[in-house]
C-alpha cells in the first residue's frame, strides 16, 4: 500500500520519508523493506528538479481547529534543492535541520513571497531588517557621545545632554559649555541631586552664597555660576520665574592689567626659542589671545599683505592683525616643517583636522589639504572626544603657559606675568606711541570703547594725567 502524499499547504508530520511522483516497481517478496528501497533508488535516480524535499516540522502554534486549516504557514511550502541556501543543512527525511527552521507567522495566502523557499524567505528578511536598521533615523552618528547629532535609541536625554544640545543649539563656545555644565553639576549635587525643577530661588540663593562665603570665590566667578543656573532654568527647562530677575549679581571691581615695558619684553623673549618664541612674538607683535594663536590655520597668515586673519574669535568674531616682519623667516621655517609633518600623516593614512560646524561633511577633502592645517600643530595624534576620529589637533595651550613662565622667573621679571601680558603690552605699547584708541579697539576685537579705555588708564593719560604737586618747582 502506497503512502499518502501530503498536499503543499498542510503541515507535514515529522519522520515522514522522501515521496517521489514517479511509479516505483513493486518490490519482490524476498527482499526486505529497505533492500526494495536503496535498489529502487539505484535504478531509478530522480533527477534534481523533481525531487522534493518536505521541510521541518512547523512550530507555529495555531489557536484552532480553523486556523491550523487556513493557514498559510511557509513552513508547509514545498522545498526543492534549488530553492534550498548551499550552506543549509537536510535532515534525513529531507526536511530542514534546526538552525534554519524557524517559528513562521501566519500570512496571506496571495503573498508571492510564500512562494519562495525557506532559504530565499529567511535571506530577504535579513536583508530588509539590515536595510531598515541603516536607513533609521536614530542611527545618524554624525557625532560621538556627546556629538550634536546622535542615536538616542527611545531613550530619554539626560539633565546634562539637554543642556549640551540647547546651548549647540545657540552656538556656545566649548569652553562655555564646558563651564555652564561643570556649575550646573555641582548646583545639582550640593543639593542632594536633586531634580532643578523641584528646587527653586532660595536654593540658587543659599549655592551662590556658599560660593561667596565657603569656597571663597571672586566676584566674576559668582557671576559665572549665576548665567549657568539662570540658562537652566531659561533655556533649557522652560521657566521665567520672578526670583530669577531678584537675584543680587556680585559687583566685579575694576582691574588695571599687568602690562611689561620693552626692555622687559626684550628680557622674556631671550630666554625663548623655536616654537614657543614664534608663538610668544606673535602674541606681542599681533595682540592675538592665546586660542587665537593655537587656533590659527595656514590659509590664514597672508605674507603678502602682512597680515593674520583672526577666525571664530572671542564672540564668534573675525578681525584682521598685523604680521610682524620680524617674524616672517621663523613663520616660514614653522610651515616648512608642518609640511613635512602633514606629508608623513597623509602617508600613514591620517592628515585630517577639525572642520568647524558641517564643513567637514560638505567639503569631505577639505580636512587633508593644507591651508586647513594648523600653523602650531601638536606633537601626537589624538582622538577627537565627539567625534572618535583620530586627528591631529592644535598644540595644547599649557605649552605656551609654561614656557613663558619658565622664561619669567628665568628674565627675573617679578611682575605675574602670564600669556595674556604680552596682549595688554600691546596695547600700551601702541597707545604710547600715538596711536588712536578706535584703530587699537579694531585690532584687540574689543565690542565696546570702553574695555579698551583701560589702557588709557595705564598710560596715566586723559582727564587723570595729572602732575603731583610734589613733582612741580
Amino acid at each position: 500500500m502506497r503512502k499518502r502524499v501530503w498536499p503543499a499547504h498542510e503541515c507535514r508530520p515529522p519522520g515522514d520519508e522522501l515521496q517521489t511522483a514517479t511509479t516505483r516497481a513493486p518490490a519482490p517478496p524476498e527482499k526486505t523493506k529497505a533492500q526494495h528501497a536503496r535498489a529502487t533508488r539505484a535504478s531509478q535516480p530522480l533527477a534534481p528538479t523533481t525531487r522534493t524535499r518536505r521541510p521541518a516540522r512547523c512550530t507555529t502554534e495555531h489557536n484552532s481547529a480553523a486556523d491550523e486549516a487556513n493557514a498559510t504557514c511557509r513552513c508547509a511550502l514545498p522545498q526543492t534543492e534549488n530553492s534550498l541556501p548551499s550552506n543549509a543543512n537536510l535532515t534525513p527525511q529531507g526536511g530542514v535541520a534546526p538552525s534554519i527552521a524557524r517559528r513562521c507567522p501566519l500570512g496571506n495566502r496571495n503573498n508571492p513571497t510564500r512562494r519562495q523557499g525557506l532559504g530565499l524567505y529567511v535571506a530577504a528578511t535579513a536583508f530588509a531588517t539590515l536595510q531598515r536598521y541603516r536607513t533609521g533615523w536614530w542611527l545618524m552618528h554624525f557625532a560621538g557621545r556627546d556629538g550634536g547629532v546622535t542615536g538616542t535609541r527611545n531613550r530619554p536625554p539626560r539633565l546634562l545632554d539637554q543642556v549640551r544640545g540647547r546651548m549647540r543649539v545657540k552656538h556656545y563656545s566649548l569652553r562655555t559649555e564646558q563651564a555652564y555644565v561643570g556649575w550646573i553639576r555641582r548646583f545639582i549635587v550640593a543639593n542632594g541631586k536633586q531634580h532643578p525643577r523641584e528646587l527653586g530661588g532660595a536654593e540658587v540663593e543659599a549655592f551662590l552664597t556658599r560660593l561667596a562665603t565657603e569656597r571663597n570665590v571672586a566676584a566674576g566667578t559668582q557671576n559665572q555660576a549665576l548665567a549657568a543656573l539662570l540658562f537652566l532654568y531659561r533655556d533649557v527647562l522652560g521657566q521665567d520665574l520672578p526670583w530669577m530677575n531678584a537675584v543680587v549679581r556680585a559687583k566685579r571691581p575694576r582691574r588695571v592689567p599687568v602690562v611689561l615695558t620693552r626692555i622687559e619684553i626684550q628680557r622674556l623673549l631671550a630666554q625663548l626659542d623655536g616654537r614657543e618664541w614664534l608663538m610668544a612674538g606673535l602674541l606681542y607683535g599681533s595682540g592675538m589671545r592665546l586660542m587665537e594663536c593655537l587656533r590659527l590655520r595656514v590659509k590664514d597668515v597672508d605674507f603678502q599683505r602682512r597680515e593674520i586673519i583672526v577666525r571664530a574669535g572671542k564672540g564668534d568674531k573675525d578681525r584682521h592683525v598685523p604680521l610682524p616682519h620680524a617674524l616672517v623667516p621663523a613663520l616660514h621655517q614653522q610651515l616648512a616643517a608642518v609640511r613635512l609633518l602633514h606629508t608623513a600623516d597623509i602617508d600613514g593614512g591620517f592628515g585630517a583636522v577639525y572642520l568647524p560646524h558641517a564643513l567637514s561633511r560638505k567639503y569631505p577633502r577639505a580636512a587633508r589639504e593644507w591651508g586647513w592645517q594648523y600653523v602650531f600643530p601638536a606633537s601626537q595624534r589624538s582622538r577627537d572626544p565627539r567625534s572618535g576620529e583620530v586627528r591631529r589637533h592644535h598644540l595644547d595651550e599649557k605649552v605656551l603657559q609654561r614656557a613663558i613662565q619658565k622664561a619669567r622667573h628665568a628674565a627675573g621679571i617679578i611682575k605675574p606675568a602670564t600669556c595674556h601680558t604680552l596682549r595688554h603690552s600691546f596695547a600700551t605699547h601702541l597707545l604710547e606711541a600715538g596711536h588712536d584708541i578706535r584703530t587699537i579697539q579694531e585690532l584687540l576685537g574689543h565690542k565696546d570703547v570702553a574695555t579698551t579705555q583701560i589702557y588709557t588708564h595705564v598710560l596715566n593719560r586723559g582727564g587723570h594725567g595729572v602732575l603731583s604737586p610734589l613733582d612741580r618747582d
